[in-house]
């Protein structure tokens, strides 16, 4: 059993190893139970800030990169971040825009993609209002060949595809409850995903504006065997 506290310094490559069966994690801990993978608390780009927080920079989030099987993220932090990681197979979720709460799977199609023009092809996102532990299957090609969705991101309303509400009198983001995100991945595999916060700690509710963000917290599972079964107990 290994744990290991990340800063919330910024580097280009920050590896994270994995922890098993711990009940609570430090930043940046990974840690599985079952056959699911869970991030806690690991630290997006800390130091932006959208105005008024003492200590921070107002300037536009960097976008943070993260590999699922290898539990991996990468910075990018500038043109030449930009260049070296963007259109590759190096990630598969990326972390941006305000807080870094809006979430795109590499996808080679969409222009406004981090990954665009990349390796990442045949990638699609599908959005179920049902509980992670009970999402057990995947659907057929077709529904991930029609789904229109391209970033996870702010729910503008019940049925849209984000994965939290936001409030423009206070101003915090509030998780969606009971939504999983089903992913094909680029090597056409599949995975399911739940996005838990981006507020340190995963605290069930927020009441202060200046809470501690962006710390990312979800949790995946990825089919190995390439088949439909999402059962992360089997």
């Amino acid at each position: 059993m290994t744990r290991r506290q990340y800063p919330a310094t910024i580097f280009p490559v920050l590896a994270l190893t994995v922890a098993l069966l711990l009940s609570c994690g430090k930043p940046g801990d990974i840690i599985t139970a079952d056959r699911s993978v869970l991030v806690t608390d690991l630290p997006g780009d800390t130091l932006a800030s959208m105005g008024g927080e003492s200590g921070k920079e107002v300037r536009p989030f960097f976008t943070i990169l993260f590999n699922l099987r290898e539990q991996k993220a990468i910075w990018v932090r500038n043109a030449a971040d930009s260049a070296a990681y963007l259109a590759t197979d190096l990630w598969d979720l990326a972390f941006t825009g305000p807080y870094n709460s809006e979430i795109f799977l590499n996808n080679a199609n969409w222009m406004y993609n981090p990954g665009y023009r990349g390796p990442a092809r045949h990638t699609s996102v599908l959005m179920v209002n049902q509980a992670y532990d009970q999402v057990l299957t995947v659907p057929s090609d077709e529904e991930f060949d029609r789904s229109d969705i391209v970033k996870i991101g702010w729910a503008s309303n019940s049925i849209s595809p984000g994965w939290f509400f936001y409030s423009l009198s206070n101003h915090i983001c509030v998780p969606v409850k009971n939504r999983t995100y089903l992913l094909r991945l680029p090597d056409g595999r599949y995975a399911k995903l739940e996005i838990l916060n981006i507020y340190k700690g995963n605290p069930p509710v927020v009441t202060d504006l200046f809470w501690p963000a962006p710390y990312l917290s979800f949790r995946y599972f990825i089919r190995e065997d390439g088949s439909r079964n999402l059962n992360a107990k089997q």
